[in-house]
């Protein structure tokens, strides 16, 4: 058991430290200095041994921080009529049980998986074994600190908090042996990214029941949650002994893993005829326009579907939304201080939604499978004027096409805004619209700005580039975290305008100097 933790482990780091020059390499300040010997330099392995190690470390603890601090403690502070303590045991036990179902880790086809147990043939059932009750150990190890950090300021008795940790492990324990138990009596291998229309049932009635009686005022009372927990580690202890007596590990990895790579294969193949799909093939579709301007129009023409069609339809949502928030303040007239309240102070929570609906990703992505892919191959689509006037024209269009539903959700806020009370200040009125189309100018310059700098794809249409993803992953969370921010609509308002500005010039002149370097094919 120890030596396939070793190997395991070995395994493990080798991919992760790859992975990690490889996203080293990619790096543009950097790639120039960096020999192609690079994976074989010593120095810069341990340098990468450093922050697996580090990488490790953060996955026992960061991701359940951040999940106590979004999905558990953050949602229940919105819950003030139920007793804080009774929530918070609620909240955790119910997404306790659609993480058993959702999060398995014994059923999750990993690429190390398929290296270990498909290409160097290891011992499976040691393998499964051994990684899944390392798993299980840093699960409870994660989430002991804090289910007595969070569980304590809930008011939670410390006992409870200490098994707690136990019982979401015991809960993993019970679901795979459950699992185990069907694979013996129908055949069917488990496959946690491949849930039945059952499975995917079962997840929502959970989720809806973690959220939703305590939004009522119900939450199951605190000696009914501690015998669940009680029950849950007792159930993961009996499942304990057909966890490690199963003897068709192969059999179902290999099941398994065939099963991942061939949903692999058929995700390209759907996202390449999905492409396929949304551009309109009428051959009536022309323009009067010239050069670039021509190339641009053909291609927004022959894509309307997804852009034109789904930022209308977003639009159309937005609108629908508008009028039943009117609706709802005519009817409910109390409501609309706190509206106002809200309204006053929670224009960083809207960073997100723009986020959301923005169809910067999309664009670009069809930009290149359908257009660019082609043309990278001439010398001179990449000369920097060609490329800086191609950019302007397309970021006018995807500016464009994004500010229809900016317009709707940023006059219905105003809107809401007057109607709900309004404010002292009429210049919020002014400054609410304008940061909404702000905020979405900035997203279409970001995404098309980084898709210049960075081009990700290969000619295969794989995202090759680890700067690509870290990029991607820092918008996403800076989003996350402004919804936490609140502040003035005047003050971030114009925060956000300013700031917009200042990355639209910023932006050209990166895309002037580099992007005629950076704008190529991937090998």
């Amino acid at each position: 058991m120890n030596k396939t933790l070793r190997l395991s482990f070995s395994l493990q780091n080798a991919y992760r430290v790859n992975t990690i020059l490889y996203a080293i390499k990619q790096i543009p300040l950097l790639k120039r200095l960096l020999p192609d010997s690079l994976y074989a330099c010593a120095g810069l392995k341990i340098f990468g041994q450093v922050l697996a190690v580090l990488w490790e470390i953060g996955t026992f603890f960061l991701g359940k921080f951040l999940y106590f601090l979004t999905m558990v403690v953050g949602v229940g502070v919105l819950y003030e009529q139920a007793p804080t303590e009774a929530a918070f045991a609620h909240i955790l036990i119910f997404l306790t049980f659609l993480g058993a179902f959702l999060n398995t880790y014994l059923f999750n086809p990993t690429r190390d998986k398929y290296y270990a147990v498909i290409l160097l043939r290891m011992d499976a059932r040691a393998y499964a074994l051994t990684n899944y009750f390392y798993s299980l150990v840093k699960v409870v190890v994660g989430f002991l600190p804090f289910t007595l950090l969070f569980g304590l300021l809930a008011g939670a008795p410390v006992w409870l908090c200490l098994l707690l940790p136990f019982f979401v492990a015991g809960c993993k324990l019970a679901v795979a042996a459950a699992s185990l138990w069907d694979y013996e009596r129908r055949g069917n291998a488990p496959n946690e990214n491949k849930l039945s229309r059952i499975g995917w049932s079962i997840g929502g009635v959970l989720f809806l029941a973690a959220y939703v009686p305590p939004a009522l005022g119900w939450v199951l009372p605190l000696p009914v949650s501690a015998g669940i927990v009680l029950l849950g580690i007792l159930a993961g202890a009996l499942s304990l002994r057909r966890v490690a007596r199963f003897a068709y590990y192969r059999q179902m990895m290999q099941e398994m893993l065939s099963q991942s790579l061939q949903q692999v294969d058929a995700a390209k193949t759907a996202a390449r005829s999905a492409t396929a799909k949304a551009i309109t093939a009428d051959a009536r579709i022309t323009s009067r326009r010239k050069g670039f301007e021509y190339l641009n129009d053909l291609f927004v023409k022959r894509h309307r579907k997804i852009l034109w069609q789904s930022a209308q339809r977003i639009a159309l949502v937005c609108l629908g939304l508008l009028v039943l928030a009117l609706l709802a303040l005519y009817l409910y007239p109390d409501a609309r201080s706190g509206i106002n309240e809200v309204l006053l102070s929670f224009l960083p929570y809207f960073v997100f939604i723009l986020y959301a609906i923005n169809r910067g990703t999309g664009f670009t992505q069809a930009l290149f499978m359908n257009c660019d892919r082609s043309l990278l191959t001439y010398s001179f689509y990449k000369q920097p004027g060609m490329v800086l006037r191609l950019f302007a024209i397309r970021l006018r269009g995807i500016i464009a096409v994004n500010l229809l539903p900016a317009a709707v959700i940023g006059g219905g806020l105003a809107l809401l805004l007057y109607v709900s009370g309004g404010t002292d200040n009429p210049l919020n009125y002014a400054v609410l619209l304008v940061s909404i189309l702000c905020m979405s100018v900035f997203f279409s310059v970001h995404y098309l700005t980084i898709y210049y700098l960075l081009q990700p794809y290969n000619a295969g249409t794989e995202i090759k580039s680890g700067t690509y993803r870290l990029v991607m992953m820092a918008t996403y969370l800076v989003c996350f975290f402004l919804m936490q921010l609140r502040m003035s609509i005047l003050l971030f308002g114009a925060m956000c305008i300013a700031f917009c500005v200042l990355y639209c010039i910023a932006a050209c002149i990166l895309v002037y100097k580099f992007a005629p370097r950076t704008f190529r094919l991937r090998a």
